[in-house]
């Protein structure tokens, strides 16, 4: 996969995007990323990217043309007729999940475009956006931190980049749940004793247990996720025992 970032900060994805998973990736030849830096486009003597919004309001806006501009030199470096997914970084944005992490890892190349201030120019988002996606309820300085969290849900996903030990098929959110507690050597650490479960090396037992928790969790912290979750008939009597046991501590 081929990710191209635009950006103000190209400086800021050295260490995230140069360690890692995603490095590994890069490694492999599985992984083409590069920064490009949106300010060497602007074609004023102060290469000025932001200017005040028409008809008022705090803060400044990013001008259209040094973005079009970048955008227009990554997309034809990628090939006459492609016009891959440009993904802008927004809270106004869709909210990212693991499905569309899933979607965008089957991609060829996507664009990622970071804006900052009070956003950008709408004509950018109107013309050369395809995807405005946003990680969370929240404000963040500039894209770039989103950008970051995408690109390395994504890069997980393609084939390869991770170990076959490493496979995310049972990971909190993958599955529909969130994943099961984990523990390791030693069984007993300061009075404190793994489940008996764990070292009893019955794996039926094992996989119950595991199932089990994953539906405690998954019911305490996002019940939201379960609403729309195939249960088996063994995942009903396991949630009908779980608030049998809350409500016995109640």
């Amino acid at each position: 996969m081929i990710i191209r970032i635009l950006t103000l900060f190209p400086e800021m994805f050295e260490g995230p995007m140069g360690s890692s998973i995603v490095q590994r990736g890069k490694d492999k030849g599985l992984l083409d990323i590069a920064c490009i830096n949106i300010r060497d486009y602007a074609d004023n003597k102060h290469k000025k990217v932001d200017d005040y919004p028409y008809g008022g309001g705090a803060g400044m806006v990013m001008t259209p043309q040094p973005i079009f501009d970048c955008h227009e030199a990554v997309t034809k470096a990628f090939g006459e007729g492609k016009r891959p997914r440009t993904i802008y970084m927004t809270p106004k944005g869709r909210h990212f999940n693991q499905a569309m992490a899933g979607e965008l890892s089957q991609e060829q190349e996507l664009i990622f475009l970071c804006g900052h201030y009070e956003g950008i120019d709408q004509r950018v988002i109107d013309n050369l956006v395809t995807d405005e996606l946003s990680i969370g309820d929240y404000v963040l300085t500039g894209g770039e931190l989103a950008a970051m969290v995408v690109i390395d849900a994504v890069a997980r996903l393609i084939p390869g980049v991770l170990s076959q030990s490493e496979s995310y098929e049972e990971e909190s959110i993958q599955s529909g749940l969130l994943e099961y507690p984990h523990y390791t050597r030693p069984s007993s650490f300061r009075d404190m004793d793994i489940p008996e479960v764990l070292i009893s090396g019955n794996h039926k037992n094992i996989d119950l247990w595991r199932r089990k928790m994953a539906l405690r969790l998954t019911l305490e912290r996002r019940p939201d996720l379960l609403e729309n979750f195939p249960l088996t008939k063994q995942d009903k009597k396991l949630l009908e025992a779980i608030k049998d046991e809350a409500q016995k501590k109640d």
